[in-house]
């Protein structure tokens, strides 16, 4: 027996297509714009606090905000995509503006290196977000959001061990606490989150702010 095809049926694929290529360049453009934005604010922020504008968890958070936007409508896939394409439009937004709007960016080194960066945790945290908002089982829920909250573990033990920055260090380490507390669903997700969180930000530390200092040495 012969079926038929509907308009709609026809123009499925391409309309997907186009959803797909209009979702990634948008995430591609906000996360080059966020870029010039957090090379601005390291001249906009008083002292120390200028440290935090372009830090690892403010960067990762961006592809956290961009898989949980796209987790709302779309797949796991859709979600770790736009991590990725925010994470690599921040890397490409803040050094293009340092190459063309300030003095120039130096050497190669740092940028490649933040891209590279920028190809696992857009992916991973875009994958984290759409456990933690659409996932329905418990488990993924809370590793996601603790992943999250970690980075910011990771950002206050920087700011406190390494740079002595107390002030700073004690805002991260409020967000570390905030993030299970105001985001989880349950009492128990929240507990479990932040106790999970704790070694998601050891984790971090150690396989991100660790060879980072090295580099830099």
């Amino acid at each position: 027996m012969a079926t038929t095809t509907s308009p709609d049926d026809l123009a499925a694929p391409g309309s997907d297509h186009r959803a797909w290529a209009t979702t990634m360049a948008a995430t591609t453009v906000g996360g080059a714009l966020l870029g010039v934005l957090t090379n601005l604010a390291q001249g906009w922020l008083p002292g120390a606090w200028n440290q935090l504008a372009n830090s690892g968890a403010v960067w990762s958070a961006v592809a956290f905000v961009a898989g949980a936007l796209l987790a709302g409508s779309g797949t796991v896939l859709r979600s770790a995509v736009g991590g990725l394409c925010a994470e690599a439009g921040l890397v490409v937004g803040y050094y293009g503006y340092a190459e063309f709007g300030r003095d120039g960016m130096g050497a190669l080194f740092f940028p490649l290196i933040w891209l590279g960066m920028a190809c696992v945790a857009g992916p991973l945290f875009g994958v984290a977000a759409y456990w933690w908002r659409r996932e329905g089982d418990v488990w993924r829920r809370v590793v996601g959001l603790a992943a999250f909250a970690g980075l910011f573990g990771m950002e206050g033990m920087m700011a406190a061990f390494n740079l002595h920055y107390a002030s700073q260090a004690l805002s991260c380490f409020a967000v570390f606490a905030l993030v299970p507390l105001l985001m989880a669903r349950t009492h128990r997700e929240r507990a479990l989150t932040l106790a999970a969180a704790v070694p998601c930000a050891l984790l971090a530390y150690a396989i991100v702010e660790l060879p980072l200092q090295a580099a830099s040495a």
